[in-house]
């Protein structure tokens, strides 16, 4: 009897007719993309345990910033991202979130802020992901992911 893992297909699978890159070019990627990302855990991590050294910047517009963000995150809406409002920042690198994995705010946030020389890393899952995991958030409506409803995980409109 043959098994998956010792079968010889005569056609490769979906997963191996593109074959994979080395394992060094493979590094270079994933490390690559590491410098661009910050996962949701490791910048509650470091807030927590008192070793924040980025500045969290909020692009969705500022009534959803009021209603709900990032403790101690500072508002930038996408639209508002000049070199004057850039320059008013602290110093060091900037995690730029919006709302979640559908919104692509953040990336256009990274980028904007990337071409006027900024250290910057894209917060993945954004806000949604953050409330998922259970951590704090602060504003006129703060999230408590204990009780959270399917709105405020945004999965409902």
């Amino acid at each position: 009897m043959t098994t998956a893992a010792t079968a010889s297909p005569s056609t490769p699978s979906p997963v191996t007719a593109i074959p994979a890159v080395s394992p060094e070019r493979a590094f270079a990627f994933f490390a690559e993309r590491l410098g661009c990302q910050a996962d949701p855990a490791d910048v509650w991590y470091a807030m927590r345990d008192g070793q924040q050294d980025f500045t969290v910047l909020d692009v969705r517009i500022e009534g959803a910033h009021r209603r709900t963000h990032l403790p101690g995150a500072i508002s930038l809406p996408l639209a508002e991202i000049t070199p004057e409002r850039v320059a008013e920042l602290p110093p060091g690198l900037l995690v730029v979130y919006c709302w979640g994995p559908a919104c692509n705010g953040s990336t256009k946030g990274a980028m904007k802020l990337a071409a006027l020389g900024r250290e910057v890393k894209e917060m993945i899952g954004g806000l949604e992901y953050w409330i998922r995991e259970g951590w704090p958030t602060e504003g006129r409506r703060p999230v408590d992911p204990k009780t959270a409803t399917a709105i405020d995980l945004g999965l409902v409109c």
